[in-house]
């Protein structure tokens, strides 16, 4: 098993910069990659990015290249998601998610097999 627990969101004004940390514990030794994903308000769940754990090698939703900076520290079972001026269209609730299934497919939900609870975004105007 594989617990996962976000961190850092709140409210931030637009133009902020934001920096969301994810902390795994358990078996993490078996996961093949991280990742995040956020529900906008009325929105289905989107693929952010993801970065896998043989190599850092970081993946990213099209949408989201250039804007989003994963980022793993593994000495401390943490991964990062960084963004420069947050937009309100940014306001989401987060989720930081880990995959010990298969290590491929990086950019599905259905590949990650543990959540975390999620972190609320609200960027204001």
């Amino acid at each position: 098993q594989v617990q996962l627990v976000e961190s850092g969101g709140g409210l931030v004004q637009a133009g902020d910069s934001l920096r969301l940390s994810c902390a795994a514990s358990g078996r993490t030794g078996d996961l093949y990659a991280m990742a995040w994903f956020r529900r906008a308000p009325g929105k289905e769940r989107e693929f952010v990015s993801a970065i896998r754990s043989s190599d850092d090698k970081a993946y990213y939703a099209d949408a989201m290249k250039g804007l989003f900076t994963i980022s793993r520290d593994s000495a401390t079972n943490e991964v990062f998601l960084q963004k420069n001026n947050m937009r309100p269209e940014d306001t989401a609730v987060y989720y930081c998610a880990a995959d010990s299934l298969r290590d491929y497919y990086y950019d599905a939900a259905s590949t990650y097999n543990y959540w975390g609870r999620g972190t609320q975004v609200t960027v204001s105007s």
